[in-house]
């Protein structure tokens, strides 16, 4: 089985030795994405719920390069340095997602890159 690049200007670039996706046959490996602004490459604010749009923003913008969308997702994991912050980024990924939701995790990290306050990482299953 072949595997692909996904990268589109929509979304950071990567930050690091990473794709910001790999497509291995029907299968989408998302990498991490931070609240950073495609375009500047900064942090989108210190807010907390803009963050986490901006994380979903860019997430959006990698599944359709991709050729999907975020229901596409089958399973997301959520990195949170304060797991206080769970009922905003439930409401926020309602904004995103249609039933049935993706699997989740969302765990409590002691720091993120850039001072980030989430990221968020997927798996995507693409239409046969």
């Amino acid at each position: 089985m072949s595997k692909s690049i996904i990268q589109t200007d929509k979304a950071p670039a990567a930050i690091g030795t990473y794709s910001q996706a790999v497509k291995a046959g029907t299968t989408v490996y998302l990498s991490g994405q931070i609240p950073l602004v495609a375009e500047t490459m900064e942090m989108v604010s210190e807010d907390f719920a803009e963050q986490a749009v901006q994380v979903f923003e860019n997430l959006k913008a990698v599944c359709d390069a991709a050729g999907g969308t975020t229901n596409d997702l089958v399973k997301v994991n959520i990195f949170l340095i304060d797991l206080s912050h769970f009922a905003t980024v439930n409401e926020i990924m309602s904004r995103y997602f249609t039933k049935p939701y993706p699997a989740r995790a969302a765990v409590q990290v002691s720091a993120l890159p850039k001072g980030a306050q989430i990221e968020i990482d997927g798996v995507m299953e693409l239409p046969e």
